[in-house]
């Protein structure tokens, strides 16, 4: 303590503290100084008024989904419980915490995060420290052979000496013209599209499962079709058969009940492959080995919820990707701050200070003091058009973010009015679908009951049995569809999401 109170400890931590001085009131400077870089202003988009495919609001009830609101206690995006599927939302519990492709895009973000936090470490002061102890032997030729004392051998004599050195070396370059801001501005924004990424590629992953769950679903709602199908088409050709040998069927009708029977016998098999990729996809979501993974078969019986469109303004606040493609934008118009401020002086604040003494004893002592502060003024006198180049470079690179925001939002537009119509259309087909399987119904009695008459031959009773099975599959095709579309639509009205939920630029700065 006695030694810090000391006057010349004091004269050696001068320059430093005239450092530090001169260091904050430059800081408020640079802080309040010029940003040569391009205000930011988002580029505007024209949105529709409505959309073409959304249905009247007399025609949509309260929804069974609906988006997270800021600051709510809505479900903040976990949408796929409007299917009201236990299993559904314990295989979507486990996506979140278990999918690969959401994991590398969360490290992704920790990456994003890390490189703010370099950015804005070059707000401050650079210290180093580099203390050495070094002996050394000059050689007895140098400095014209003039050395002190004398030998036997050459008439001079070598000593050897040893040097302590502990000097601190301070640099700090001020930010006069924005480079350092624009930097961290930069990297901020790239963080937070980063974090926007990583709700899209989570939003992508929760959509492709249940899309993928109602898909396996429709398989096992083939299987059951065609199981039952089969049953009934083998009761058919023994029956058949057994009419034959008692001269009352034609060997005709048991070679039609037979080819009958096998062909729907190898659809039900195969219904099988495609039925176990879907299991096999739903496993990789959920960060399961397919060969561990199953699931029970479930006929497909689910169906669509309400899902509230709102107006298309709304969609550039309710989208990951579109959230994305604009805080791109906003990086891309600091990277050209940072190639205009090329254009200016830099100016770097240095300064040196420490002790070094030949004795050991004396490291430490005052008249082992040495130190240097000053100012470093570096200008680019002559590039060959390298600066004018970076700074072009990155303005093109500014209007490749804006047209790449631009065709996201109008791609976003298209997806929900693609959905919007998928749902409507399908929804009369469904209807139209479900008339066309009751018609083939009655044809196949109208069929069985004259064929039993002897009116018509057993043929037109197969005919009309292939009649309803093709309806009977296309009817569960088309629900599938169905239920595929409302997953599509969800996903791009952006799942419940909001630009709300975004990490603020503290946020993505902080540790």
């Amino acid at each position: 303590m006695c030694l810090l109170e000391n006057e010349k400890t004091r004269a050696i931590l001068r320059p430093w503290t005239l450092l530090g001085q001169a260091s904050a009131s430059l800081l408020v400077l640079c802080m309040l100084g010029c940003n040569v870089g391009p205000r930011y202003v988002k580029p505007a988009v024209q949105t529709p008024a409505t959309f073409k495919e959304a249905p009247a609001p007399e025609q949509s009830p309260e929804a069974g989904w609906k988006t997270a609101e800021p600051r709510d206690d809505a479900n903040r995006g976990e949408w796929w419980k409007a299917y009201k599927d236990p299993e559904l939302d314990r295989l979507e519990e486990e996506l979140n915490t278990s999918n690969q492709n959401i994991a590398a895009a969360a490290a992704s973000f920790l990456q994003a995060r890390a490189l703010v936090r370099e950015a804005r470490s070059q707000y401050f002061p650079n210290v180093t420290t580099n203390p050495s102890i070094v002996n050394s032997r000059p050689s007895p030729a140098q400095f014209g052979g003039l050395q002190t004392g004398s030998s036997s051998s050459t008439g001079f004599s070598v000593k050897s000496y040893t040097n302590y050195s502990l000097p601190f070396d301070a640099t700090w370059e001020v930010d006069l013209w924005g480079r350092v801001r624009n930097s961290v501005r930069a990297n901020v924004f790239a963080a937070q599209a980063s974090a926007a990424d990583l709700e899209n590629v989570r939003l992508s992953a929760q959509a492709e499962l249940v899309a993928d769950y109602y898909a396996l679903q429709g398989q096992d709602a083939l299987r059951q079709l065609l199981d039952d199908t089969v049953v009934a088409y083998r009761q058919t050709w023994k029956l058949t058969v057994t009419r034959h040998k008692a001269g009352l069927d034609s060997e005709e009708a048991v070679a039609a009940t037979e080819a009958q029977l096998r062909s729907v016998e190898a659809e039900d098999t195969n219904v099988g492959v495609l039925r176990a990729q879907y299991e096999h996809a739903i496993a990789v979501l959920v960060g399961q080995p397919a060969s561990t993974f199953s699931l029970k078969a479930k006929a497909l019986e689910a169906q669509p919820p309400t899902i509230p469109a709102g107006i298309p303004s709304e969609l550039l606040e309710r989208r990951p990707d579109i959230a994305s493609a604009e805080r791109t934008m906003a990086e891309a118009n600091a990277q050209i701050g940072v190639a205009k401020a090329a254009f200016y002086p830099t100016l770097t604040l240095s300064a040196m200070g420490g002790f070094g003494n030949s004795s050991i004893t004396d490291w430490l002592t005052w008249p082992s003091r040495f130190w240097s502060v000053g100012p470093l003024v570096t200008q680019t006198v002559f590039d060959g058009g390298l600066r004018k180049a970076v700074v072009q470079q990155y303005r093109a690179g500014f209007d490749l973010a804006v047209a790449n925001y631009k065709e996201t939002v109008l791609t976003a537009f298209q997806q929900v009015e693609d959905n919007l119509a998928a749902l409507r259309i399908l929804s009369q087909v469904v209807e139209q679908q479900d008339a066309a399987v009751r018609a083939a119904q009655r044809n196949l009695q109208v069929a069985t009951v004259r064929y039993r008459a002897g009116l018509d031959p057993y043929l037109n009773v197969i005919a009309a049995q292939t009649i309803l099975l093709n309806n009977q599959q296309a009817d569960v095709n088309y629900r599938t569809q169905q239920m595929g579309a409302s997953v599509q639509l969800i996903k791009a009205l952006g799942g419940g999401w909001d630009t709300s939920l975004m990490p603020t630029s503290k946020q993505v700065s902080g540790k």
